[in-house]
């Protein structure tokens, strides 16, 4: 094709001439930007295109009019990004043929990433719709952050491994906590070839999630166990951590109360009263820290 070159203060302006003195529609040529039109700070740069019109044979499926390949666009378009997301980041095409594939290095990953590969997602999506524009067949792009993602495969590969052996040592359902198709896709493959398990998707986007089911299931009509937090598993945070039962813990603050005999004042009061009282009663000795709260006193007879 014969390429000729057209100038206008924008892109737009530039190919609205070319096509008009070309004497042909957007959908009848080829355009290539050579150069976006900026404002300086002294007089402006101009747009630069060239146009060219498409053969019979090439009408039908015009590439995209930059110049540059469906990767190298998409490079530009993430850089652009950064920029306006205010992070510091380098893209870098890694790979460009059956799919596109693109590492970011950034000086904060975390903001690239997201929890859970939120954000890097979200980065993924808009850069798959940057690279496929224009094209017929559809072309997948991955974006990676710092070998996030093989490192979260692996991540995740080892938790249905861990997931699918709790289900059948406690005959439970096990519910996994919503992900993206990708990463339940991992979990499925992951889990497809191990005996004693299967695996079904339920919910609905963006908040379907995975249900490790074992072969060995006690009762269908209980509930899944949730993967993050399984009290039969844990017995209990009260229990753990001691509040809430017989043994908590008597620091004279009164988190424990008299039930916690191991606390200081506690023993600080039975101290301060060996002997008793000229009445035979027990009497409390004022004390700065003691946050306690008497309940009680047995052999006083009802005195104070």
């Amino acid at each position: 094709m014969n390429y000729k070159e057209f100038t206008g203060k924008t892109v737009e302006e530039a190919i609205a001439l070319g096509l008009e003195e070309l004497g042909l529609t957007q959908e009848q040529a080829d355009i290539r930007v050579l150069e976006e039109g900026k404002k300086k700070l002294f007089g402006s740069v101009k747009a630069r295109v060239e146009i060219a019109p498409l053969t019979e044979e090439t009408q039908t499926a015009a590439p995209v009019a930059t110049g540059k390949t469906d990767g190298e666009r998409t490079v530009e378009f993430l850089e652009g990004l950064f920029k306006l997301l205010k992070i510091t980041a380098c893209t870098e095409l890694v790979t460009e043929g059956e799919k596109v594939e693109i590492n970011i290095t950034a000086a904060n990953s975390n903001a690239v990433i997201g929890k859970h590969g939120a954000t890097l997602d979200a980065i993924q999506t808009l850069a798959g719709a940057v690279a496929n524009t224009g094209r017929d067949d559809y072309k997948r792009v991955v974006v990676d952050c710092e070998n996030y993602r093989e490192n979260r495969e692996a991540t995740l590969v080892k938790l249905a491994g861990n997931l699918a052996a709790k289900a059948q040592r406690l005959g439970r359902k096990i519910q996994l906590e919503p992900m993206n198709p990708y990463e339940r896709r991992i979990i499925h493959s992951a889990l497809s070839e191990m005996e004693g398990v299967k695996t079904e998707s339920e919910g609905k986007e963006p908040n379907r999630y995975i249900v490790v089911i074992p072969d060995n299931l006690e009762d269908e009509t209980l509930p899944a166990l949730s993967a993050r937090n399984d009290s039969r598993e844990r017995g209990g945070r009260n229990d753990r951590r001691g509040r809430g039962n017989d043994r908590s813990r008597g620091n004279g603050r009164g988190k424990g109360g008299f039930g916690g005999n191991r606390g200081g004042n506690f023993k600080k009061f039975n101290r301060d009263n060996k002997g008793g009282s000229s009445s035979g009663g027990t009497t409390m000795k004022a004390s700065t820290d003691f946050f306690g709260i008497f309940l009680g006193n047995s052999g006083n007879n009802g005195e104070e």
